[in-house]
């Protein structure tokens, strides 16, 4: 009897996975080749680092976030260092430009509180060295009008500006009229010795009067009497003195700066003034 022959059960069922590894070793030998002889585009891959260096400040230099210094490992070593694009300088520049900028503005404000706090400074120095001139006229003033015997007429009062001079109406005008009295001249005479010494200063008279209407045939209201009232004064201590007139400014003022209650005899009495305001060479200007 014949032996059959034994067949041939062929390859095993396992083979092709070896050929299909060994295929892709070959292919990844292949690409490794490719990238080991490409070359990287240093102006992209500094634009590259730039941008992130501006726009996230991320990645300082010798950090492990990207393999410590390199892109991928120790094993591709012709790519360039991250550490040589991203410079630590830059980013203490950064961090000290920030700080700089942040010390300015400190600095800034500082100086500015320091400027106002000058200007207050001067400010004050400023009022007080008037305010002192003002005094020391007051009190050479008021021993000028005690020697002409005039104190208990001409009221004093002196500020930071000037030194003022309170007439009453009554002393110097009839009621309605903007003369001035025969027995005032007197008054206005040694008023006018007396402001003489001021000579470089400037003066203001100003006339006052009451909120009680007035309307004739030469005075249509008492803004217009008291600018008249104003003038008279001006023009008789210029007329009798050597005063310029253009250092004495005269104004009428009419019932608008009340300094007593118009509501009553007496408050309206001394409502109807007359006020020389003589400045101090700090407000003469």
């Amino acid at each position: 009897m014949a032996k059959r022959k034994k067949e041939d059960s062929g390859p095993s069922g396992g083979s092709w996975i070896d050929t299909f590894a060994d295929l892709m070793n070959l292919l990844l030998c292949f690409f490794v080749l490719l990238f080991s002889m490409s070359s990287v585009d240093v102006d992209k891959f500094e634009a590259l680092v730039q941008s992130l260096e501006h726009s996230f400040s991320i990645l300082p230099a010798g950090g492990a976030s990207v393999g410590d210094g390199q892109m991928v490992s120790a094993g591709i070593s012709h790519l360039l260092l991250l550490d040589e694009y991203y410079k630590p300088e830059a980013n203490s520049s950064s961090l000290e430009n920030a700080g700089s900028g942040k010390e300015a503005e400190i600095e800034g404000e500082e100086e500015g509180k320091g400027e106002k706090d000058s200007e207050e400074e001067l400010k004050e120095e400023y009022l007080e060295a008037a305010l002192k001139e003002s005094e020391e006229m007051a009190e050479d003033m008021e021993q000028a009008l005690a020697e002409k015997m005039i104190a208990d007429q001409v009221e004093l009062d002196v500020n930071a500006q000037y030194v003022l001079l309170t007439l009453n109406g009554a002393l110097l005008f009839d009621s309605g009229a903007s003369e001035i009295r025969e027995d005032a001249l007197a008054l206005v005479d040694k008023l006018s010795v007396l402001l003489e010494s001021y000579d470089s200063n400037l003066i203001d008279i100003e006339g006052h009067t009451d909120n009680v209407p007035i309307h004739n045939a030469r005075f249509e209201s008492n803004d217009v009497l008291s600018a008249y009232r104003s003038f008279a004064v001006k023009d008789y201590i210029v007329e009798h003195s050597s005063l310029e007139a253009g250092k004495i400014r005269a104004t009428g003022c009419g019932e608008y700066n009340p300094i007593a209650d118009n509501s009553t005899p007496e408050g309206r009495a001394r409502n109807r003034r007359v006020e020389i305001k003589i400045y101090n060479s700090y407000n003469s200007n």
